[in-house]
């Protein structure tokens, strides 16, 4: 079970996620009574004249409604123009959670900054639910300095980008080609790609042929039920294959090994719960994942970068593989957050301060 539990369990279910009772028990003790549902220490609970103030928006990517929050200064007045930083969240993570926290800081440092949750993702549009698609992921940055460089007060020309854990490598595939990105930060940065084609920590390089016919079968079922109208587009039809983790008991949180899957169970589904948030992903979505990495052409970024990790981080090892790649920066950084590891850096005060310490400037050097 506990190897089922890192690499990702098999789940058949309907199209419509039924909460499990060990779930719904876990955020009935993380009952949220934020008024914008935020689940991180802190968080603005009302907007106040002379604070940072936050204001829920929404947009469409290709026909897809996003959900996203954007969090203006101290004392904003939009007739002036402010630096402005758009934050992609992590896998299974959304805008209420770590991204919305660091948002909120930068915020605080004088940026406009806009958290947003993925399409097919959170309380954003799209079908099937909990899709994670490279390609989707990349254009919902492009997608969000589409709608954050049009907002009052924005000034364009001032654009940064940070991306969180799986944020991070889809903000690195966005920067390579999004040069209205100025500046371009991650905070462990997890390599989507390389962890489900090899496993995490290369744990299923023996499996890659397997786990793409599992794909591909899953892709089939989501189809296979769907009628064809006479316009040819075929529709999904009322069966998805889950990969994840739907539920797991504090037993199994303490048996496993990883402190990025055992950290992470404990914040996604313990102390930062929120009904949004999942770890799951559609099965079908492996096609498109394992033939992608994030740092293919990862030359061609040539803003500033600055890559964080924490120094006992168990996926530091994806943040130097694509560090050393990023060869045509103008000027490149990575700062250790020492003693955190990967999921600590969303939460805990002492290295949140630290990273948004760092952040602060780096963006105000180089916006």
């Amino acid at each position: 079970m506990k190897a089922l539990k890192e690499l990702g369990l098999l789940i058949t279910l309907s199209t419509t996620i039924m909460v499990s009772p060990v779930l719904a028990q876990s955020l009935k003790k993380t009952e949220n009574t934020n008024p914008y549902t935020l689940v991180y220490k802190g968080a603005i609970t009302k907007n106040e004249t002379g604070k940072v103030n936050i204001q829920p928006v929404k947009y469409k990517i290709n026909g897809i409604n996003i959900a996203a929050n954007v969090y203006t200064p101290a004392n904003y007045n939009p007739s002036e123009k402010y630096p402005a930083v758009v934050v992609a969240h992590p896998n299974g993570g959304i805008k209420e959670q770590t991204a919305g926290l660091y948002a909120q800081h930068l915020a605080e440092a004088g940026y406009i900054t806009l958290a947003f949750d993925a399409a097919y993702q959170g309380a954003s549009g799209g079908e099937p639910r909990h899709t994670d698609k490279p390609q989707y992921r990349t254009e919902d940055i492009y997608g969000a300095a589409d709608f954050i460089i049009r907002y009052p007060g924005v000034d364009a020309k001032r654009l940064g980008v940070l991306g969180i854990c799986g944020g991070g490598g889809y903000t690195l595939k966005a920067a390579q080609s999004d040069k209205r990105f100025k500046a371009v930060a991650t905070l462990s940065m997890f390599n989507s790609g390389e962890v489900r084609r090899n496993g995490f920590q290369n744990s299923q390089v023996n499996t890659i042929q397997e786990r793409l016919k599992q794909a591909s079968d899953a892709r089939t079922l989501e189809k296979e039920s769907g009628r064809i109208p006479e316009d040819g587009r075929i529709e999904t039809g009322g069966k998805s294959i889950f990969s994840g983790v739907a539920s797991i008991t504090d037993e199994e949180i303490a048996k496993t090994s990883t402190d990025l899957y055992r950290e992470g169970y404990e914040y996604y589904y313990r102390t930062h719960a929120h009904p949004n948030s999942t770890f799951l992903y559609t099965t079908s979505s492996l096609m498109d994942l394992m033939t992608w990495d994030a740092t293919d052409h990862i030359a061609l970024i040539d803003q500033p970068l600055l890559m964080i990790a924490g120094s006992k981080a168990d996926t530091k090892y994806m943040t130097d593989e694509a560090f050393a790649k990023v060869t045509n920066s103008k000027k490149k950084e990575l700062f250790l957050i020492e003693g955190a590891t990967h999921i600590q850096t969303y939460w805990r005060p002492e290295y949140v301060s630290q990273a948004v310490n760092k952040l602060t400037d780096f963006y105000k050097t180089n916006l």
